[in-house]
């Protein structure tokens, strides 16, 4: 649970999250930039540069003896979209102190080093060496076509390009291969200048009692740079509705046509979260949902087909894996199955069922500090401050009417299907 929050700077923020059921303390920075085609690459690569090595660390070896010397602590890393903004990620897990022989001062000592690797990097007259520079890209790149090699994600990111063509939402969490490959030693080090005096930062402590000093540390080590630039980016242009649905076609050489579907929705406030929450779950969630149950499992039209929800730019995306002959079909079932969900004709079992499955998924954040880093980073992102046992009191009382209404805000905008090549004797 969320204990308290102290101001770090401007548009800097330290938050404390108590809980008792874990051995370790784990520590996160998160920065949040505005997404932005000519920077995206530059910033995604920063995290995992930043986890690698440093001033006192020049190579992961040295690194690494000097998290083995603190109980094998662990450093983590991301670069991720949320809304219209980057979030990149930075963060440490250490055993807690009273686990330690001779009293040792584990937690400080890990917070120390996060520090360092992030705000004394490796660099030399004002660039990153090359050799580090040149290994984070073959690795990004190498990420990027894997993803386009698995065409579930390839599908379901081209249907966001298609949507948000005039919108920063577009941009890949990422970059391109081509705007990586273009990154430069000098042009890295400039990205993480730019990160750390303009970035709004949150940091997240998750242990037992919060460290002595840990946000007096960070400060200190804020108050080095010029943050006077720093502004607040927690903000996200909401997914227009149109007055008719998109339309695009592709073809690749695939066996499995996929078929990836967008909404608009209504942005998640406090008034109508859990409802989003508990309706796109009915929609398309488990086993017990219109989707899966229907449109998957009665009529067979689908390999697979589910519903996910960004409820911080409202937009909601129906996936499904389909034979190109179904296609057509598979859309209109799925369109049906909306409505059904407008019109309140959803069962009490699937209505429960969701609530239920829900609430369990809630429930679980508690079992990792990882999970429960996650939420709090996303909620702090947006202007809904809940902890997770709140959450699960507000879908609790979420009703029928609720949902649809939620549904009813739920409009077609592009339609996006990947079908197989047609050979030339199908031709």
């Amino acid at each position: 649970m969320l204990e308290n929050s102290v101001a770090l700077g401007n548009q800097a923020q330290g938050f404390f999250i108590k809980n008792d059921r874990f051995k370790t303390t784990y520590i996160s920075y998160n920065f949040y930039l505005p997404l932005d085609k000519n920077s995206v690459a530059s910033f995604a690569l920063l995290p995992f540069i930043l986890t690698t090595c440093s001033k006192d660390y020049p190579d992961f070896s040295r690194l690494n003896f000097k998290l083995n010397k603190l109980y094998s602590a662990s450093l983590s890393a991301s670069a991720e979209k949320v809304g219209d903004y980057q979030l990149l990620k930075v963060a440490i897990s250490v055993i807690d102190d009273k686990y330690a022989l001779d009293g040792e001062n584990l937690v400080n000592k890990a917070v120390e080093l996060l520090n360092h690797l992030i705000f004394e990097p490796r660099v030399e007259n004002c660039a990153f060496f090359n050799s580090d520079v040149e290994r984070e890209k073959r690795k990004a790149i190498e990420h990027i076509r894997g993803e386009m090699a698995e065409k579930r994600i390839y599908a379901r990111r081209r249907l966001v390009e298609e949507m948000y063509k005039n919108d920063v939402y577009g941009i890949s969490k990422c970059g391109t291969v081509e705007q990586i490959e273009k990154v430069t030693p000098e042009g890295l080090y400039a990205a993480w200048r730019d990160l750390i005096e303009s970035a709004t930062i949150v940091v997240n402590v998750i242990s037992k009692t919060l460290p002595l000093n840990t946000f007096d540390n960070i400060k200190s080590y804020l108050s080095a740079f010029d943050r006077s630039s720093a502004k607040s980016v927690l903000d996200s242009k909401p997914t227009r509705s149109i007055c008719a649905a998109r339309r695009v076609e592709e073809h690749l050489d695939i066996s499995q046509g996929k078929l990836v579907m967008g909404f608009s929705v209504d942005k998640a406030d406090d008034k109508n979260n859990a409802a989003l929450t508990v309706m796109c779950d009915i929609f398309g969630g488990g086993p017990y949902s219109r989707l899966f149950s229907n449109v998957r499992e009665k009529m067979s039209l689908c390999y697979y087909c589910s519903a996910t929800i960004e409820k911080r730019k409202g937009l909601l995306i129906v996936d499904s894996g389909v034979e190109a002959s179904n296609a057509k079909r598979a859309e209109a079932e799925i369109l049906r199955q909306l409505e059904v969900i407008k019109s309140g004709s959803f069962s009490d079992f699937e209505f429960e069922s969701s609530k239920k499955a829900i609430i369990n998924l809630l429930n679980g954040y508690g079992d990792h500090q990882e999970a429960i880093d996650a939420w709090y980073t996303i909620k702090s992102s947006s202007n809904i401050q809940i902890s997770p046992e709140d959450f699960v009191l507000a879908v609790a009382r979420v009703d029928k009417q609720a949902v649809t209404n939620a549904a009813k805000s739920v409009k077609l905008h592009t339609v996006y299907n990947l079908s197989p090549n047609v050979s030339e004797e199908g031709e």
